[in-house]
């Protein structure tokens, strides 16, 4: 929870660093518009991948898999989804590597591994019916 709090301040005074740079750079209206098209370009691209992934995940469960893969996926789109909402180019590249199908690889292990981990440790219980 503490993490959860020093981002909440740290990541916000970042964006604004990066704002001023960027303004500094191309200029204010430029940094307005790229704020805009990465978010149109950003939720766009993830309600694809998040649509593919349900459908996956509806053709797993119809031949009788757990879809396992596709619920971490989806976690992992829908997470840089709300982070390609967010204005800011700090948020936005954490939001395109979630949501990209080749670069997701590496957080679904770690989200994989967390899980896992929990479940070990009884925070979270695993029944199967």
């Amino acid at each position: 929870m503490r993490w959860l709090l020093l981002a909440l301040l740290i990541i916000p005074a970042l964006e604004i660093g990066v704002f001023i740079w960027a303004g500094n750079i191309i200029g204010p209206w430029w940094v307005v518009i790229l704020i805009i098209l990465t978010g149109i370009v950003g939720v766009s691209l993830a309600k694809r991948q998040g649509i593919e992934t349900w459908q996956r995940a509806q053709l797993s469960m119809n031949q009788g898999i757990p879809p396992a893969e596709a619920l971490i996926d989806g976690i992992c789109i829908f997470v840089g989804g709300v982070f390609l909402f967010s204005p800011g180019f700090i948020t936005d590249a954490a939001g395109f590597a979630l949501v990209l199908p080749f670069t997701r690889g590496p957080f679904k292990r770690m989200l994989q591994e967390l899980l896992r981990r929990w479940m070990n440790n009884g925070k979270i219980i695993y029944r199967r019916w």
